[in-house]
């Protein structure tokens, strides 16, 4: 009975007299009162985090994106103005690396989308269920290194005594060095290896939940491998399509060291111009985060977009 006594928590522990005590019960009656108040505690702490770390910052950039200067002059008057705003749509400078970001995040998301696919096909569909986790850790292990050290892993594969260009070398297909180096080439392959993770997963989620009896009575009924593709299997990775997508497209167009590292003065996107206002002297930070919050804008209403066309889409690829 002594032993018992001594293990006893709300004995021996300030703990367990704190559970027992009646302010610690009528304050957890309070708040875990109703279901809904237990949702409303549960979902608090993610929701300030989300507001403070996401939301916050940007309000912020949009605060400071009215200022006519900043950082602001103590006791000098703050004036708030739209010409940043203006400036983006009156000058080429501007509207070119743009539009030329846009083409190019949309272009590496189709790219990463067709060449991903299969991937995540064949480890979901042919590879037994319990070798499948081996696969995704040796296509994993490259991302646990920093993404610039994976850069410079590029720059070196590319160069002009670079992997690629020795290997045509020595197979004899050319005497000189092919300048795969800052150009769209190199910059795409770059994104593209960067991002291939964040196509991956959602695609290998959607496809493995595919049924697979699906799949044999299509073609106990006659569907051959094309026609069981495009009407059981593309329609039902929709969502990891969808997903995939968004993800690879976000991170191509604000991606800022990789063009600057692998890209070159013709190939210029959006964030390296949003990027030179932060680090120039005066009152330019305003007009760069005027073009960070238009940049954000402009993407997230490409994503809702291509989400409903995906929608209206797939809906007719069911039917």
């Amino acid at each position: 009975m002594a032993t018992a006594r001594r293990l006893d928590p709300s004995r021996a522990s300030g703990w367990g007299r704190l559970v027992k005590s009646p302010t610690y019960r009528s304050l957890s009656r309070l708040a875990l009162g109703g279901e809904r108040r237990r949702l409303v505690l549960l979902g608090l702490v993610p929701l300030v985090w989300l507001l403070a770390t996401h939301l916050g910052p940007i309000l912020q950039m949009l605060r400071i994106s009215f200022y006519s200067e900043y950082p602001l002059t103590a006791g000098r008057e703050v004036s708030l103005t739209l010409a940043h705003y203006g400036a983006f749509l009156t000058e080429p400078l501007y509207l070119v690396p743009f539009v030329r970001t846009l083409v190019f995040a949309l272009t590496v998301t189709a790219i990463t989308l067709v060449v991903v696919y299969p991937v995540a096909y064949f480890i979901a569909k042919r590879v037994p269920a319990s070798r499948q986790v081996r696969y995704l850790l040796l296509l994993l292990a490259p991302f646990w290194v920093s993404y610039i050290i994976r850069t410079f892993a590029i720059m070196v594969m590319l160069g002009n005594r670079g992997f690629l260009n020795l290997v045509l070398q020595w197979l004899g297909l050319i005497e000189l060095p092919i300048p795969f180096m800052y150009t769209y080439f190199s910059l795409g392959t770059g994104v593209l290896y960067l991002t291939v993770l964040y196509m991956l997963l959602p695609l290998y989620a959607a496809i493995e939940k595919i049924d697979d009896n699906l799949l044999e009575a299509s073609a106990d009924l006659g569907a051959g491998p094309l026609r069981r593709f495009l009407r059981i299997t593309l329609p039902l990775s929709k969502d990891g399509i969808a997903s995939g997508c968004t993800l690879v497209f976000l991170l191509a167009t604000g991606y800022y060291a990789v063009p600057l590292l692998l890209g070159g003065p013709g190939t210029t996107l959006f964030a390296e111009t949003i990027g030179n206002f932060f680090h120039v002297a005066g009152d330019r930070w305003p007009v760069g985060a005027a073009f960070a919050l238009i940049l954000l804008a402009t993407s997230l209403a490409l994503v809702l977009l291509f989400y409903r066309l995906l929608g209206s889409r797939g809906a007719r690829m069911m039917s």
